[in-house]
């Protein structure tokens, strides 16, 4: 079982999680700065502060306020805009690969991602 941090995922890693079916979890250090920072987030929200792309629009619409009842709303939406096709589907190991160092950057504690997005990467990759 290789554990992930946020830092330090190696090459020999990835190629042992890729091709030597290595399953992977992520460490409670990591998870419990990711859990600090959603709640950063939900504080922010609820206090109906204004950042950019969480209680804001995109672009041409940051100066937009979103209301704290449509901000799952907007960020829904922002994952649909970006839900195009991209022409053929990549080799499972690509696949696989891109979801292992999403979750692993995800849990550096930056994003204020929910801890469950991160629970879900890890059991994509940990599926064969």
């Amino acid at each position: 079982m290789i554990t992930l941090t946020g830092q330090g995922l190696t090459l020999k890693e990835m190629k042992e999680v890729l091709y030597g079916g290595q399953k992977v979890q992520a460490s409670d250090k990591s998870m419990e700065a990711v859990k600090k920072s959603r709640e950063a987030v939900d504080r922010i929200v609820s206090e109906g502060r204004v950042i950019y792309g969480i209680t804001t629009g995109f672009g041409k619409f940051s100066d937009v306020f979103i209301d704290q009842n449509d901000v799952q709303d907007l960020q829904l939406n922002l994952i649909r805009s970006h839900a195009c096709g991209v022409g053929e589907p990549f080799p499972v190991d690509v696949a696989k690969a891109m979801v292992l160092l999403r979750a692993n950057a995800l849990l550096k504690g930056f994003s204020g991602v929910r801890p469950v997005v991160i629970e879900t990467l890890l059991k994509l990759v940990n599926h064969d």
